[in-house]
């Protein structure tokens, strides 16, 4: 029985932190039940390697629900192929003043400025010890809001070094809209300097721990089509596993008119979908066609996911979809995708 239709209307009266506190301690409680067991049981299966990794379908959490890795036995009892948490980074940081997150339910859309809000690396790989990881788990990093951009590398490669024993696959995240100046790594011998310090980081870890540990780029989807040759060169060049695209966007244009469209923050939600879509398309006509892809950006309904997987995503995540259509979408999904023939570059676990 899906009862989220008559819970939804109680939880966006309660302003949306509030809610997505309520929600995930209601997780936390559900995942001691037998319940849990029940709903992951009726999730399709839909085995998929990809980056290396064993997923057991291909929908996943897109970064920003979970921040802290607090939650993660909760949030694995929907269902999901895997989990991504994040985004983190070297030192706790408050983020941006509330308010800060903003529901737009005309537009099945949210606004965001949150501003990396975490408690730091050692609180969520504390937290992320104490969980039973029945799926693969991704940790997302970035820079503290206050370490000047000359110095982003530092805290990338802090965040590398920390999560590195205790991540499946780590987001490289320098898309957020809401950390200044961020969304200037993605290009140019920026983009250069911090993907070879990067990899030559893992090179590092990987023969000290002897555990090669995939990395994936986050992008923006409001990064312009003709940019997108250069920086698929960038990522096969460097040896990067994954790109997941994309982020939220700073766009407007589908949202005009309607209440708090015009806060600053990343959107999300539906108005993305499109968006997101072309980015996807283009970087798979740019990239080698074993190159993996995450697709993210306005999913909410099998469809939406569909539509990424034929752009060339070989995963999708989810996230603003899940806060407008509840938990059942990630079994609709699933089960869509797991009667779906896989791209050519997926390759299905034996």
């Amino acid at each position: 029985m899906n009862l989220f239709p008559l819970v939804r209307p109680l939880l966006f009266r309660l302003p949306p932190e509030t809610a997505h506190r309520v929600t995930l301690g209601m997780l936390d409680l559900a995942a001691r039940t037998p319940w849990c067991g029940w709903q992951r049981k009726a999730i399709a299966e839909d085995p998929t390697t990809v980056m290396g990794i064993d997923f057991p379908n291909r929908v996943g959490l897109a970064a920003g629900l979970d921040k802290n890795a607090a939650h993660v036995d909760g949030l694995a009892c929907l269902g999901f192929g895997f989990i991504e948490v994040g985004t983190i980074t070297p030192r706790p940081q408050p983020g941006n003043p509330a308010p800060r997150l903003f529901r737009l339910p005309e537009g099945e859309a949210l606004i965001n400025r949150m501003g990396f809000n975490n408690d730091g690396l050692d609180s969520a790989l504390e937290n992320l010890s104490r969980s039973s990881r029945e799926v693969p788990v991704g940790i997302n990093i970035g820079k503290n809001f206050d370490t000047p951009m000359d110095r982003a590398l530092d805290d990338y490669l802090a965040g590398l070094a920390a999560v590195y024993p205790h991540a499946d696959y780590v987001t490289i995240n320098i898309s957020s809209p809401n950390t200044a100046n961020l969304r200037d790594l993605q290009g140019g011998e920026a983009f250069t300097a911090l993907l070879r310090g990067l990899t030559d980081e893992r090179a590092r870890l990987r023969d000290e721990s002897g555990r090669h540990v995939p990395l994936a780029i986050k992008i923006a989807p409001d990064i312009e089509e003709d940019e997108l040759p250069a920086l698929a060169e960038a990522l096969v060049e460097h040896g990067i596993d994954g790109v997941i695209a994309t982020n939220t966007t700073l766009a407007r244009e589908d949202v005009e008119g309607m209440e708090y469209a015009d806060e600053k923050g990343g959107l999300s939600g539906r108005p993305v979908r499109e968006r997101s879509t072309r980015v996807i398309r283009a970087l798979r006509e740019h990239l080698p066609e074993d190159f993996p892809i995450i697709g993210v950006g306005g999913i909410d309904s099998a469809e939406a996911a569909q539509e990424k997987i034929e752009a060339g995503a070989n995963l999708v995540q989810v996230y603003t979809g899940l806060i407008y259509r509840g938990p059942t979408l990630v079994g609709e999904i699933a089960q869509a995708l797991a009667e779906s023939e896989p791209p050519a570059s997926q390759s299905p676990s034996a």
